[in-house]
């Protein structure tokens, strides 16, 4: 007899795909996030007539062993995943990405042929702490970070959320080490760029964004910093206005009409 309910994927955190037009937009969700961080994102650029995939980075939204099994070159494989699923139906791709999915839209913007990136509340590194130099070893002893008070201000959005509830070190290695081919990655990109910070975020500080948008070779890139939104700013209370911003850099950069 067959058992129901047994998926793998946690419920309402699966990855989606809504096809519309030409322009295509690959979301990336955040470090031990799901899609469902990109999803209402999704939905207002489907009514603009883009079509939108919503990838599931390898490792997440499902239980956190997974995530531990995962090496940085698996997410980028992700990446590769979703722009390959975006490319028989679209013409052009822009990627946006949220946290580590901002780190993996960067680091996409210096390897893929894309138009254009968005990096939403994306570090340039971790808060210093010299136990991360060792995270490979201490995660046989210390498998597991807490998470500290998210810092979403809208409440609704919390309980709708889904994630992880703690990072697990051992990935926190892996994204320690993404961090490094970003920073790597930042003079070799040339395509147009949008990055987004808020400075209620205290993961991602003020003066990291800056050195982001300072080594970018681009000379079509901004920074736009927020004022009210938690770091997950695709859920909180600004998000139209982000939305809003998304959509015009969209147009503004593609045969969009």
């Amino acid at each position: 007899m067959k058992t129901q309910n047994q998926n793998y994927t946690m419920n309402s955190a699966e990855p989606f795909y809504f096809a519309k037009g030409r322009i295509g937009a690959l979301l990336v969700h955040g470090f031990t996030g799901t899609p469902k961080e990109m999803l209402w994102l999704g939905k207002f650029l489907l009514d603009k007539g883009i079509s939108v995939a919503g990838i599931r980075l390898a490792g997440h939204a499902s239980q956190p062993s997974d995530l531990v099994r995962m090496r940085w070159h698996d997410w980028l494989i992700s990446i590769e995943d979703g722009l390959n699923s975006l490319a028989p139906n679209c013409d052009e791709i822009f990627i946006i990405g949220l946290s580590m999915g901002g780190v993996l839209s960067l680091i996409s913007a210096a390897r893929y042929p894309i138009k254009g990136a968005v990096a939403i509340s994306t570090p340039y590194e971790m808060e210093p702490d010299w136990r991360m130099n060792f995270a490979r070893t201490l995660s046989i002893v210390k498998p597991r970070v807490q998470k500290g008070k998210p810092d979403t201000v809208d409440s609704e959005t919390l309980v709708w959320h889904r994630d992880y509830p703690f990072y697990p070190t051992r990935a926190v290695a892996e994204f320690l080490d993404l961090l490094k081919i970003m920073r790597n990655s930042l003079s070799e990109i040339e395509i147009p760029i949008l990055l987004f910070s808020s400075s209620r975020d205290r993961l991602v500080p003020e003066e990291g964004v800056n050195k982001i948008l300072s080594m970018i070779k681009s000379q079509d890139k901004k920074h736009v910093l927020f004022h009210k939104s938690g770091h997950i700013m695709t859920e909180d209370i600004e998000k139209d206005q982000v939305f809003d911003l998304v959509y015009s850099f969209i147009k503004t950069h593609s045969s969009l009409s």
